[in-house]
């Protein structure tokens, strides 16, 4: 179980392997990796901000509610900040259950609540603007589907 704030890349298939490793008797491992993608304009870079204290706690507080929730064994959060490239990896989660069931719903609550509530400031950068990221409402339809958070 680990949550991890950081300004450096990793390589998600070595994090991975290592996940698999710690949760050798879950029954059920499951990943999402987050990369920064193209938007229309012609994205340049993603800059990411945080307060670190308020971060770490948020993200630990998302990881808590999910290894109650659904029994998890194992869980990893990874969420980058800094400039961000296009390509380039944001974001890891990883979830360890008994059963699929479980492993998946865990690794949805907390990518959408990564996306929606945890405490990162993201402003787009192009050729000829500068925007910083709002909430979707696709985005606080897909948090609605967690009442009990």
């Amino acid at each position: 179980m680990a949550v991890r704030v950081q300004s450096g890349d990793f390589d998600p298939g070595a994090e991975l392997s290592s996940f698999v490793q710690e949760a050798a008797s879950a029954g059920a491992v499951v990943t999402f990796t987050g990369l920064v993608r193209d938007i229309a304009g012609g994205l340049q870079y993603l800059e990411i901000e945080h307060y670190p204290a308020m971060t770490q706690s948020a993200l630990e507080s998302l990881e808590a509610t999910a290894l109650t929730k659904w029994k998890l064994q194992s869980c990893l959060i990874i969420h980058r900040y800094g400039r961000l490239n296009l390509g380039e990896t944001i974001m890891m989660v990883a979830t360890a259950a008994p059963h699929r069931a479980a492993a998946f719903e865990a690794a949805d609550f907390l990518m959408d609540n990564l996306k929606s509530r945890a405490p990162f400031w993201k402003k787009e950068v192009s050729k000829n603007s500068e925007t910083w990221v709002q909430s979707k409402d696709t985005d606080k339809a897909a948090l609605r589907r967690w009442k009990f958070k």
